[in-house]
């Protein structure tokens, strides 16, 4: 019989080593990492140690903390203090977070929130992200979406952004629930074998037959460090080379609170993957996106804030990120998903134009 000292309650002493075998889903990860996610409640500092005194074992020979593991290792855990209670106390941190709010974030804590869920299954979630959320924490933000997704699931081993969405821009955003799942779609975005289609409002009448916008943008900063786009000549020392495509949905009569500008709903596909792509490259076109606050027509962007006649205000910037199709990492197969315009968007089209989206689609 193993001995057990007499510590609190809530702590437990696994009586015997143990031998785990890496699976694919963790293949290429750090061994510390790849410890702090099996041993959950044993305090960082203590996984160190028995990496470095030689208790954890790789296919019986010792290793360093960064040591990459691979399918098929089998590691060695010793006998390790562990929390029964890690979930809970989790689950309780992000109680108090949330009540006392974003203030109480220190050290990356983040108040649990789950999110309208278009599609789930054990590799894959795919949320529709509000507008005003960032997607992670970050240079001016305390948590994003992926910091409050992991409070609320304090059980889910693997939960990683597969892409990115300005916080400003509402709509579709995938979330890796495995290793394997993560590198595989990281892959398809990289490789611009997915199709992802925005919905924007632009200012102005578009032309129809204008379809392809290959311009190079560069990044810079303004004074106060904040992040700025422009459109550079593509010969540019500095320029990335950027393609968007763009396909009219429908023309839109003008808002009663601006009756001199009318607009246009565009379908919207980025063939680059540049900060602020789309909102740029229409702004330099002269049809910036309704409500933009970086790139927009300002005035424009204040009188739309005001209700008048039956047209609802605009109060965000007209960009969803509407229609997504991938290849499923595990099922090789095609899965269409589509999120619907959000409330605030919708009620600032004219009544009766609908902009519908199932969720998957068949």
């Amino acid at each position: 019989m193993p001995v057990v000292e007499s510590i609190a309650p809530e702590v437990k002493i696994l009586p015997q080593a143990t031998l785990v075998t890496v699976d694919e889903d963790y293949a290429g990860q750090r061994l510390d990492n790849f410890l702090i996610r099996q041993l959950k409640g044993v305090p960082k500092t203590h996984v160190y140690r028995i990496i470095r005194s030689g208790e954890v074992r790789v296919n019986k020979g010792r290793a360093q903390a960064d040591t990459r593991v691979e399918a098929g290792d089998i590691v060695r855990l010793p006998p390790v203090r562990t929390s029964e209670r890690a979930e809970q106390k989790v689950q309780a941190m992000a109680r108090e977070v949330a009540r006392h709010g974003a203030s109480s974030t220190v050290g990356g804590y983040a108040p649990a929130a789950e999110f309208p869920v278009l599609f789930e299954d054990d590799f894959v979630l795919a949320i529709d992200k509000p507008a005003g959320v960032a997607v992670h924490g970050g240079s001016g933000v305390s948590f994003g979406v992926i910091e409050q997704l992991r409070m609320a699931r304090p059980e889910a081993d693997f939960l990683e952004l597969v892409h990115r969405l300005d916080r400003e821009t509402s709509g579709i955003l995938l979330i890796a629930k495995r290793r394997m799942a993560l590198k595989l779609l990281q892959e398809q975005f990289r490789e611009r074998e997915t199709d992802k289609v925005y919905l924007a409002l632009a200012c102005g009448d578009w032309p129809a037959n204008h379809r392809v916008i290959d311009k190079a943008l560069h990044k810079y900063l303004l004074e106060n460090g904040e992040r700025r786009v422009k459109v550079v000549a593509n010969d540019h020392p500095d320029g990335l080379r950027s393609v968007t495509l763009v396909k009219v949905r429908q023309a839109i009569p003008a808002s009663p609170a601006a009756p001199a500008t009318p607009f246009t709903l565009l379908e919207v596909t980025i063939k680059t993957g540049r900060t602020h792509q789309i909102r740029v490259h229409l702004a330099g076109e002269g049809h910036p996106i309704a409500g933009d606050d970086k790139y927009g027509d300002f005035e424009l962007n204040k009188a739309l804030q005001k209700t008048v006649a039956d047209r609802a205000s605009l109060k965000r910037m007209f960009l969803h990120a509407w229609s997504l199709k991938f290849n499923h990492p595990k099922l090789r197969k095609v899965v269409h998903l589509q999120a619907a315009l959000p409330p605030e968007l919708q009620q600032f089209l004219p009544p009766g134009m609908e902009v519908l989206a199932p969720g998957v689609v068949p």
